[in-house]
């Protein structure tokens, strides 16, 4: 008996046949987003009010009338605006039962009252309506998502449209993100629109900080030599105090990061719980910490830009060769101040230690390093090293200022250095900080954090908030 070996493919060569997607509107959203449907497969066809091909619309798709399209497809993508949407309503019998994707986004946050996939859903009550699309670009989907965002918010009330939806994401290479609801879609419509929402509020209280610090300055620096000295200092504006401002904004904000887990520490200690809810000004203080953080790492690199030209300056030149000069005439040469040497070497080394360990913060904070470490590690570098980046900038400013904290002439008007200002929330972070970490402190602190109450009562209270949510403090 002849034994024949038949090889049988597990899988086919030949491409598998997908669905059909209709879209209405040919501007350029509906044009990329069909481009990319084209290359992932997809027959696509468009719904326009003049169904002529022109050159802009992708190769292999077709243009008919609103009425021919939608009936080729139970998917359609609304790639219009909210105010071109009454054509809908002569097209819902053929839409009843079909799946109407919103991509659109307004001009501004809540410009509307209601969302406009919540006013397609109530214009079209017999379609199911899902958001989606919104958040990527027609750059992006032209691109094939390799340089820019990936992710996709989806929501609707028909979990199977949904599925099918967030199964197109997949299909063209996307992150869907399930956001549930369609209540969900005036928040998803707000989301392109913000700019830099965490980012706001570390930004403007920097730049207002960095404000005061400049006018301060020059009051102190230059309108007192003026009126005092008839001296001419106003170029200090150009270098010296910029590098003023970049080390004081930069110690201050870094304080700032670590000053909020401080207060939730108290508080939890306080209520004996971490099953209640921060205040609102508390939490979203801890929530804007690491770009807190991360603007305070670019005040420190222009502070350290600052220092490196300093060397090279004109005025610095001068004031050396005065200084040399001035020993050559009157015959003299200043001894070595072994002590002044080591209070120099000292104060640069631990400015230099702790912008490596503020450096290796902000590398941590980046999401592809930290996903790549696990919960202890990312605590050990953001917290440990933390604490210690903190104390060791803060020594660093105490020695910059070294004897200067006594001289009366270094308080022209009465005026403090800038640099003392620095050093007030650090040093109160790390005092309390030092009392916090007390064995007699830090083992009810630790139980709370792991479950152990010690006043039920906040369960209650946090159970009755409008928006209960527990923040965990670092």
């Amino acid at each position: 008996m002849e034994k024949t070996n038949m090889m049988v493919p597990l899988a086919s060569d030949l491409p598998v046949k997908k669905e059909t997607i209709c879209i209405f509107g040919t501007g350029d959203f509906g044009r990329s987003l069909g481009y990319r449907l084209v290359q992932c497969g997809y027959s696509v066809v468009y719904g326009s009010r003049s169904p002529q091909v022109s050159g802009l619309i992708p190769q292999g798709a077709t243009v008919v009338s609103h009425t021919d399209a939608a009936e080729m497809s139970d998917i359609i993508i609304i790639a219009v605006h909210r105010g071109h949407y009454s054509f809908l309503e002569s097209l819902q019998e053929v839409l009843r039962g079909k799946v109407l994707v919103d991509v659109s986004n307004n001009l501004k946050i809540n410009q509307f009252s209601d969302s406009n996939a919540e006013y397609l859903a109530h214009m079209m009550p017999n379609s199911k309506v899902v958001k989606a699309f919104n958040t990527v670009s027609a750059w992006s989907l032209q691109s094939g998502g390799l340089d820019a965002n990936r992710q996709v918010f989806v929501c609707g009330d028909d979990n199977m449209s949904k599925e099918k939806v967030m199964e197109i994401v997949r299909s063209l290479g996307l992150t869907p993100l399930d956001k549930g609801s369609l209540l969900a879609a005036k928040e998803i419509e707000n989301y392109p629109l913000q700019l830099f929402p965490m980012w706001k509020y570390p930004i403007y209280f920097s730049l207002g900080l960095s404000l005061f610090i400049f006018i301060y300055s020059v009051i102190r620096d230059v309108v007192y030599n003026r009126v005092e000295k008839n001296k001419d200092f106003a170029f200090f504006i150009v270098i010296s105090i910029p590098n003023r401002i970049c080390p004081v904004v930069a110690l201050i904000l870094l304080a700032l990061v670590y000053l909020p887990g401080i207060f939730a520490a108290i508080l939890q200690l306080y209520r004996g719980t971490k099953y209640s809810r921060f205040p609102d000004w508390l939490d979203q203080w801890m929530l804007c910490r690491k770009q807190l953080g991360l603007v305070a790492l670019a005040y420190a690199f222009l502070h350290v830009l600052y220092t490196l030209v300093i060397p090279i300056r004109y005025y610095v030149r001068w004031k050396v060769n005065s200084y040399v000069l001035e020993q050559a005439f009157s015959n003299r040469t200043d001894p070595l101040s072994i002590s002044g040497a080591w209070h120099s070497d000292a104060y640069v080394a631990l400015g230099i230690l702790g912008f490596f360990l503020f450096v290796l913060l902000g590398i941590t904070s980046l999401p592809s390093v930290s996903n790549s470490v696990n919960w202890r590690e990312f605590r050990f570098v953001q917290s440990y090293l933390g604490y210690l980046t903190l104390a060791l900038c803060t020594a660093h400013t105490l020695g910059y200022g070294g004897k200067r904290f006594l001289n009366a002439r270094t308080y022209p008007w009465f005026l403090p250095a800038v640099y003392i200002f620095s050093l007030i929330i650090p040093c109160i972070v790390l005092v309390m900080k030092f009392f916090l970490i007390f064995p007699c402190i830090d083992r009810p602190l630790t139980a709370i954090r792991q479950g152990w109450e010690r006043k039920p009562k906040y369960i209650s209270q946090s159970n009755n908030s409008e928006h209960p949510r527990e923040t965990s403090a670092v």
